[in-house]
C-alpha cells in the first residue's frame, strides 16, 4: 500500500496553534512540534515569554500574546496567525489556570466564572475562530488539554473540575459535528504532570501522592504529554476523534 497525506506521520510544513505555550505542556508541545518540522503559533499572555520559547523552536515559530478569556483577541490573533502563516492545519487548546476554592470562599464565584472562561468557553472559541482556516487542510486536527480532574474529583478543586469536565463533553460534541468534513478533535486528561502548577508541591508530597496513586510512581514530565499530543495530530490519526485519553501514569487504573 502506498503513503497518502492523510496516513502520513510526519507534520512537517504543517501550521500548529498551542495556547499557553510559554511554559510547561505548553511549552513542551511548541518545542515537539516545531522539531518535527512543523510551524508553530507560540501564544500566552506573556509576549516575551512567548518570543524565548519561539526562539527555542526555531525560524518556523511565532509569538503571539493571547488572552483567551478576550474573545475579540482570540479572533484577532487567530486572523493574524492565518494571514502569517498562510494557514492553520492544528489547534492545540492548552492555556489554563489553577483554580482551588472552597465552596464558602467569598471568591468562589469570580474563581468559577475564571476558570470556565479560561478553560473551556476558550476552548470553543479558539476551535470557532480556527474553523475556516482548518476547513482548507487535508488533515486538520484539535487537540483539547483536560485533566484527570475531568475523569474524577479533588476536594475543594470544583471550579477546575467542572471546567475540565466540560472540556471532555465539549470534545465528544466537536467530534460529532467536524468528523463528516474529516476534521478530528480529541481530548487529553494529564495526570500529575510537573509544570508550574503543581510547583508549588512540596517535592516529599509529590512522592508520596505518586507512589500511592499512580501504577509508575512517579510523577509525569511535559514532553510525555506532548508526545501524546503529537500522535493524536499526525495526518495518520484519521480515524481517531472524540478520544479522551488519560496521560497519567496509571493513575485512573488504580482503584487503591
Amino acid at each position: 500500500m502506498t503513503d497518502t497525506p492523510n496516513r502520513s506521520r510526519s507534520i512537517a510544513g504543517r501550521v500548529a496553534i498551542v495556547t499557553g505555550a510559554a511554559s510547561g505542556m505548553g511549552r513542551a508541545t511548541a518545542k515537539l512540534f516545531a522539531a518535527e518540522g512543523a510551524r508553530v503559533a507560540v501564544t500566552d499572555l506573556d509576549l516575551a515569554a512567548c518570543e524565548a520559547v519561539a526562539a527555542e523552536c526555531g525560524e518556523g515559530a511565532r509569538a503571539y500574546a493571547l488572552d483567551v478569556a478576550d474573545k475579540h483577541a482570540i479572533a484577532r490573533v487567530v486572523a493574524q496567525i492565518a494571514e502569517d502563516f498562510g494557514r492553520v492545519d492544528i489547534l492545540v487548546n492548552n492555556a489554563g489556570v489553577s483554580s482551588f476554592c472552597a465552596l464558602d470562599d467569598e471568591e468562589y464565584d469570580d474563581t468559577f466564572a475564571r476558570a470556565l472562561a479560561v478553560m473551556l468557553t476558550a476552548h470553543q472559541r479558539m476551535v470557532r475562530a480556527a474553523l475556516p482556516h482548518l476547513r482548507k487542510s487535508d488533515a486538520a486536527r484539535i487537540v483539547n488539554i483536560a485533566s484527570t480532574e475531568g475523569l474524577g474529583a479533588t476536594p475543594g478543586d470544583t471550579p477546575y473540575v467542572a471546567a475540565k469536565t466540560g472540556v471532555t463533553g465539549l470534545t465528544r460534541g466537536l467530534a460529532v459535528d467536524l468528523g463528516p468534513e474529516g476534521i478530528t478533535c480529541n481530548c487529553i486528561c494529564p495526570g500529575p504532570i510537573s509544570t508550574a502548577m503543581t510547583k508549588g508541591v512540596p517535592d516529599e508530597h509529590k512522592v508520596i501522592f505518586a507512589k500511592r496513586r499512580t501504577a509508575l510512581k512517579r510523577y509525569g514530565e511535559p514532553e510525555e504529554v506532548a508526545h501524546m499530543t503529537l500522535s493524536l495530530v499526525l495526518p495518520a490519526a484519521s480515524y481517531i476523534t472524540g478520544a479522551v485519553i488519560p496521560v497519567d501514569g496509571g493513575l485512573m487504573a488504580r482503584n487503591a
